[in-house]
């Protein structure tokens, strides 16, 4: 069944080809397609162009369907090309007259768009309140560890100490600064194309502040060419949104990989958080990081892929959006996936305790032996060039008496900081859930 029918058969092989991936994402869509469908029938009956008692059947009917999404058991079978023939077959089949109805003012166009634009505020929402669950821990084993110094690397060489404290808060630091994107992905789903058809509007004196404010947008999309604009847009700039946090996670799985192994060993996994080798019955191996690198590496493509299939389009639909489906929906389950891996890994993380007193680190101090002669009155360029020389000359013994309060108005004051703005954060972002 297709909602377009008007008495032919389209070759197989050519509705095979177009309907492609439909019927199994289209799932992701359903229970928000039916959320819309719900206002969409109520706006009708408002303005008369249903009975209340149509109104009643179709709301039932949509429930119904809501409930066998809900319970796992909606199928789109073979002879649907999609959930929109779906449910509107559902309806009809039920209803009659009042299934053909729900239909009215309206396009598949903006079925498929407001579907898309509910669905994409929704996760975005799933996903900003994971963000900020998994900022909090870092915090958290910030807190912990905030007084077990860090030998800190640049050009992978020991350069100079920092602390675990430093390393947790900065990476809860830019998660939140990965909160922008994802505030704008959600600003920009946060708009209702619902009324806006084809592309062109309707005749009818249909009230799209209703339908508003029933699906819970924030404001309506005004232009009906503009709201068509939006496939696309959306997509795509939530698209950025995971590749902003993807970025941050594969550095901060990068660095657990390194800080895991014998070289450094500046952490330990629980043995149940690791894999082994076939051969070698010694190795613990950190797949799970190596894994959330090697994700997100691929996620941080994702607006790549979506600006090369949609970049020379002009307005209005075309079929090529339905790829974006095909390209962004199972990338974000993943990507969900991969922040409740860390939620449950980033706890289990165990900070080994002085690893900074090995030898080979002696000379990260150098720094600090220079500020002690720069307060005995050294110019500093004169102490840099002595312990430059001392180094050198294997005379250099480090400033050992070292400890966090070296760091400097930076460390422990700011974790408090990076709190507050976690707490700031929740409350212009209310609606991120966990």
């Amino acid at each position: 069944m297709k909602i377009w029918e008007k008495g032919f058969s389209v070759n197989d092989k050519i509705e095979k080809f177009t309907v492609g991936q439909d019927r199994e994402l289209d799932l992701y869509l359903a229970p928000f397609d039916m959320q819309a469908s719900k206002a969409q029938a109520r706006m009708l009956a408002s303005i008369g162009l249903i009975s209340k008692e149509e109104e009643s059947q179709l709301l039932q009917g949509l429930d119904e369907l809501l409930a066998q999404v809900e319970a796992g058991n909606f199928q789109i079978e073979l002879e649907f090309e999609d959930v929109h023939s779906k449910i509107e077959h559902y309806l009809t089949e039920k209803y009659g007259d009042a299934g053909k109805k729900i239909h009215t003012a309206r396009s598949r166009n903006d079925q498929v768009l407001t579907a898309i634009q509910l669905f994409i505020k929704d996760y975005c929402e799933q996903i900003g309140g994971k963000v900020l669950a998994l900022a909090e821990l870092l915090l958290q084993q910030g807190e912990r560890y905030k007084d077990a110094l860090l030998p800190g690397y640049t050009h992978f060489q020991a350069a100079m100490p920092s602390s675990f404290g430093l390393w947790f808060g900065a990476y809860a630091e830019h998660l939140l600064l990965d909160m922008h994107l994802l505030e704008a992905a959600r600003a920009v789903a946060d708009r209702n194309p619902l009324g806006s058809g084809a592309g062109f509007g309707s005749s009818f004196a249909i009230d799209r502040e209703q339908t508003t404010r029933d699906m819970g947008f924030g404001q309506v999309a005004v232009s009906a060419v503009g709201a068509q604009l939006l496939r696309g847009k959306t997509e795509k700039t939530l698209a950025f949104a995971i590749a902003g946090v993807a970025g941050t996670l594969s550095k901060l799985a990068y660095d657990l990989v390194l800080y895991n192994s014998q070289d450094l060993g500046f952490v330990l996994l629980p043995k149940e958080f690791t894999t082994g080798s076939s051969i070698m019955p010694h190795k613990k191996n950190p797949d799970v990081f190596e894994l959330v690198r090697a994700h997100c590496n691929r996620l941080q493509a994702l607006p790549n892929d979506i600006i090369l299939t949609i970049n020379n389009l002009p307005s209005g639909y075309h079929r090529d959006f339905q790829i974006l489906k095909e390209i962004l929906f199972r990338p974000m389950v993943q990507f969900a996936d991969i922040l409740d891996i860390l939620l449950f890994a980033v706890p289990a993380l165990q900070v080994v305790p002085g690893v900074i007193n090995q030898p080979k680190y002696d000379a990260i101090f150098s720094v600090e032996n220079i500020n002690q002669l720069i307060q005995q009155g050294v110019p500093f360029r004169d102490a840099y060039k002595q312990v430059g020389q001392a180094v050198d000359s294997d005379s250099y013994q480090p400033h050992k008496e070292f400890s966090t309060s070296h760091l400097g108005s930076v460390h422990n004051p700011g974790l408090g900081v990076l709190q507050e703005r976690l707490a700031a954060t929740r409350a212009r972002l209310p609606w991120a859930r966990e």
